[in-house]
């Protein structure tokens, strides 16, 4: 039987970040230990466990069967012990924590920028760390632990997931400053142009607005695709090509027009969805009242 006297937090610690990262130097970043530190406290894991727990290879280093066993409950542990510790009341101005957030580009700018004022101003020991949604695992990365929150559309989110609506969008028609159309835009004019249009993939040269216009027996010309709604705002400014984007990302922005679009292009809800076990976390509770109004 192993001795449990050889397995302290700060090693529990280290093992959860090492099967995240797949990096003894990633690892002591996200630690803030040194890199020889980290390789001194896997060398103790591999003890306590009798196992190699890691491989090298290439890209750095790969699990062992008993790592990727030991991941999940882990990580509950580790979050278990977090809440146990977390002061009974909570002050903004105070807490120390990280928030792993996944949202799109839209929803990094019409979401978290605007959480970023909130959180400089009232809680400026809160850090979020936000990386693109993967529409198959974020449910999984909520579950595990490795996201706390994810800006998605209701269609992406699981049932089992918590879930609040966050606003309705809708998209609007923009155009760079001076352009000929820009005072003209009706039906028959907007399918005469070239247009751009926004795919995640890059890849895909139809949308929403493509089968509108099949409703109305009608087609258009789309001449660029890009993963990036910033992206595409930049290629209107410096072309004769038009695009539908989502409104609020129109907000502030120069060198463009908006224009309503000759027909009726179905807009969108954004919802942030979280894991059950964040439900009653105190950070995460205030949280969620800052991107919800509260």
């Amino acid at each position: 039987m192993t001795n449990i006297t050889g397995l302290d937090l700060n090693l529990l610690k280290a093992l959860d970040a090492l099967i995240d990262t797949r990096s003894v130097t990633r690892a002591a970043d996200r630690l803030g230990l040194s890199q020889p530190a980290v390789s001194g406290m896997l060398a103790r894991l591999r003890d306590v466990f009798n196992d190699p727990l890691f491989l090298r290879t290439q890209r750095g280093i790969l699990p062992t069967p008993r790592a990727e066993a030991l991941a999940a409950p882990v990580k509950r542990m580790l979050t278990e012990i977090e809440t146990l510790l977390q002061p009974a009341a909570f002050d903004p101005a105070t807490v120390q924590a990280t928030v792993r957030i996944a949202a799109t580009d839209y929803a990094q700018t019409a979401v978290i920028l605007p959480l970023l004022r909130v959180l400089r101003a009232q809680a400026p020991g809160l850090r979020i760390a936000v990386q693109p949604v993967d529409a198959t695992a974020f449910p999984a990365q909520l579950e595990s632990g490795q996201l706390d929150l994810a800006l998605v559309t209701p269609e992406m989110a699981p049932d089992t997931l918590r879930a609040r609506r966050l606003f309705d969008e809708n998209y609007i028609c923009i155009l760079r400053e001076g352009h000929p159309a820009a005072d003209s835009l009706d039906l028959d004019r907007f399918c005469t142009l070239d247009h751009a249009i926004m795919s995640h993939d890059g890849t895909r040269f139809r949308g929403a607005t493509d089968h509108a216009l099949e409703r109305l027996d009608r087609s258009r010309r789309v001449i660029a695709t890009v993963p990036s709604f910033l992206v595409l705002i930049e290629l209107v400014k410096q072309s004769d090509a038009i695009a539908l984007v989502p409104q609020r990302l129109t907000r502030n922005v120069s060198g463009i027009v908006t224009r309503p679009p000759p027909l009726t292009v179905p807009g969108f809800t954004k919802i942030a969805v979280w894991h059950e076990r964040l439900q009653h976390d105190p950070t995460h509770i205030w949280l969620r009242q800052r991107l919800f109004g509260g």
